[in-house]
């Protein structure tokens, strides 16, 4: 069985978007499924633009998803002399030759070309030259001038590029780096990559990419090209469509498995699954199961996802993401137990942790404070008694568990002769200053006695100031 080596190799200049993502999660997914190495490999010859905190970014979006990578990362800039034994040995075989035309006399001939109906190509003028390295001259690639280059895609199928199409293309610049299309073949030649899976905005580098290899003498990868993720409007995903950098989505309270499961979608599916978990998806994913259309993101899809990965999560694992939402609140700090405790009544009522986050108001407060439309309507002078004599039950409460409060409450109900809606309302705007609320029992339980009876004091306060 042939050994799988998969890639991933993001350029440094700007954080990990969803595109970016999700090839990353399609390598990891297929690499894993197989048993192989998945490699990290940061593309960072673009010096002006990539940035330290740009390989931060992708970094921790990775470790975000739990995207864990076997090797790296590399980094292309510290493999230089690599591309250059590489570029020698295409020189030496007559595949690749030194250029001096300077950028004005190619943009002339660009001009000229295309006012006369020709393709803008580079026509190959130093190709006879045999100029050696030099100042201000950049190596070029010399491509076939007749035949065909066939990409045999896993997810596309063959595809034909007529040579006659594709120029002279440079693949060392004039200041010794490499570029693209070379310097990506040597690393997956050189790392020993036998899959590479990228978007399909990539097909038309391809062929380039195959010619180069051919030169080289080296065994082609097998090639599996993903159509683009786009927006409800059927464009290509962009900002305009919302956040499109993974980390924003933490930042708006996602969670990794929701996002995953969401990206996994996008493109792949098994049979009518929606859901997933990690396990799953490695056992069963495979290339011959993305499809050949562009796949459509929607806000309202990974909505649903993160509500129910929310939803099914025991409170304790919420307690560590949640955190941070609550700082940013200046709520004060309070033990996971509490948390746990909260969380778990507002699970099934959250789509996010931000959305969690701001219905924990009124467990994190020291003192709510009422709404008042709803004071108004329910903390009237006449559920003052009804307060009275809650709190004097609850006081004497020793075991404040949820089955004890329902044993009081229908107590002080069929003493008073009433009904329980009749006093659900007042008690929960005393309690957490709003009509809506998880259950009654359980929010009271979660606060606990000291504060519970704290609050009903002040609503007591209030029915008798108004």
């Amino acid at each position: 069985m042939e050994h799988i080596v998969t890639r991933f190799p993001p350029s440094p200049t700007g954080s990990l978007h969803i595109g970016g993502a999700r090839t990353a999660l399609f390598n990891w997914l297929f690499t894993r499924n197989r048993g192989g190495r998945f490699i990290l490999r940061i593309e960072d010859t673009d010096v002006e633009r990539s940035t330290d905190e740009s390989v931060k970014a992708i970094m921790d979006a990775m470790e975000w998803l739990e995207l864990t990578w076997d090797e790296g990362p590399y980094f292309q800039t510290n493999r230089l002399d690599v591309y250059s034994e590489y570029a020698k040995k295409l020189v030496d075989s007559g595949n690749a030759y030194w250029c001096q035309c300077t950028p004005e006399e190619l943009e002339m001939r660009r001009n000229a070309a295309m006012a006369e109906g020709r393709k803008p190509k580079y026509e190959g003028a130093c190709r006879t030259k045999a100029f050696g390295p030099g100042p201000n001259r950049v190596l070029r690639f010399r491509a076939p001038d007749t035949g065909t280059t066939v990409l045999r895609d896993i997810i596309k199928g063959a595809i034909e590029f007529d040579n006659s199409e594709l120029d002279d293309l440079v693949i060392v610049k004039s200041d010794g780096i490499p570029t693209y299309n070379f310097a990506v073949v040597v690393d997956d030649i050189t790392m020993g990559v036998t899959h590479v899976i990228r978007g399909d905005d990539h097909v038309n580098n391809t062929p380039r990419q195959i010619l180069i290899y051919q030169a080289l003498g080296e065994k082609l990868p097998e090639f599996g090209h993903v159509p683009m993720i786009h927006g409800e409007d059927r464009s290509p995903l962009s900002k305009r469509h919302g956040a499109t950098s993974v980390m924003e989505y933490k930042k708006m309270g996602f969670l990794p498995e929701a996002l995953v499961n969401c990206l996994v979608r996008l493109g792949w599916s098994y049979g009518d699954q929606e859901i997933f978990s990690r396990s799953e998806l490695i056992e069963k994913f495979t290339l011959e199961n993305i499809g050949k259309s562009p796949s459509i993101f929607t806000m309202e899809k990974l909505l649903w996802l993160n509500a129910h990965y929310i939803k099914e999560k025991r409170p304790e694992e919420l307690v560590s993401p949640l955190r941070p939402f609550l700082a940013l609140r200046n709520y004060t700090d309070k033990s996971d137990a509490y948390l746990a405790g909260a969380i778990r009544t507002l699970q099934t009522r959250s789509h996010t942790l931000v959305e969690m986050a701001d219905a924990m108001r009124f467990y994190m407060v020291d003192e709510v404070e009422f709404d008042p439309a709803a004071a108004d309507e329910f903390l009237t002078p006449e559920i003052g008694k009804v307060f009275e004599l809650i709190i004097s039950e609850l006081s004497n409460l020793e075991t404040f568990d949820e089955n004890s409060l329902e044993t009081v409450f229908r107590k002080i109900v069929a003493d008073l002769g009433i009904k329980f809606g009749k006093i659900a309302q007042p008690v929960r705007v005393a309690l957490t200053g709003a009509t809506k609320s998880p259950g009654l029992f359980e929010i009271i339980e979660v606060l606990g006695k000291k504060s519970v009876v704290e609050r009903l004091q002040k609503g007591l306060k209030y029915t008798r100031e108004r």
